[in-house]
């Protein structure tokens, strides 16, 4: 999760969210590399009385500053669309797991199974535990099974929502009447946060997401008690 005085992004947790990563260092440093250039030649045409008549009127230069800037962004376009695709792709989901955004919480329901479905509210400040974080932890946390793809069906009841965890690379709006839906694998076995990422009323912030990655066998455990539960 995210830290006090934090530059960059969080720690990716799927492949998805690694590949953006790279994808953003890319684009950066075509970004400082230009800034670079453009930055030496205003100092040098600040800094000198010299005058360069090839510069003046020059074919060439002229057919270098117009191919080049289409280069770098062919090299910036193609990264981008792929990750665009990848991100679109979802095949053979091994669980499929449906989020309805509600004023001011979320509820789950894993529709593989017959009868498993929760509502997730956000634990007051007052009623937290040593070492959970505030207005972030949740009274049920949506647990995944760690490598498996998890489609995601994201809908809402009320208002627009945005279903959003930054270190998973996956962010769905919610739309009433609309069924949206994403897809995500989890590399490692953690707790990732989130928070709705659409102004949806008063209580906005305080409807965070908790995806809680376990091994299969965990997963099964958790999944068997919660249905006894219920």
């Amino acid at each position: 999760m995210a830290h006090p005085s934090q530059l960059g992004f969080q720690d990716a947790a799927s492949p998805v969210m690694e590949e953006l990563l790279h994808f953003h260092d890319h684009a950066l440093m075509i970004v400082f590399l230009i800034s670079t250039l453009v930055l030496y030649i205003i100092v040098a045409m600040v800094s000198t009385k010299l005058t360069n008549k090839y510069i003046l009127d020059s074919q060439e230069i002229e057919i270098i500053w117009t191919i080049l800037p289409a280069v770098i962004l062919i090299l910036i376009a193609l990264p981008s669309l792929r990750i665009l695709y990848l991100m679109d792709e979802i095949n053979d989901p091994h669980l499929t797991i449906k989020a309805m955004g509600h004023q001011w919480y979320w509820s789950y329901e894993y529709t593989d199974y017959e009868d498993l479905g929760f509502d997730s509210y956000m634990i007051p400040t007052q009623d937290l535990s040593p070492g959970q974080f505030r207005l972030l932890e949740t009274d049920h946390r949506m647990v995944v099974p760690v490598e498996s793809p998890i489609r995601i069906l994201v809908s809402a009841e009320d208002v627009l929502h945005s279903w959003a965890v930054p270190s998973l690379g996956v962010k769905m709006d919610a739309v009433p009447g609309r069924l949206n839906q994403t897809a995500f694998i989890t590399s490692r076995p953690g707790v990732f946060y989130g928070q709705c990422s659409e102004i949806c009323g008063a209580n906005h912030s305080f409807m965070p997401i908790v995806v809680e990655a376990v091994p299969l066998k965990y997963f099964e455990n958790w999944s068997s008690l919660m249905l006894e539960d219920t």
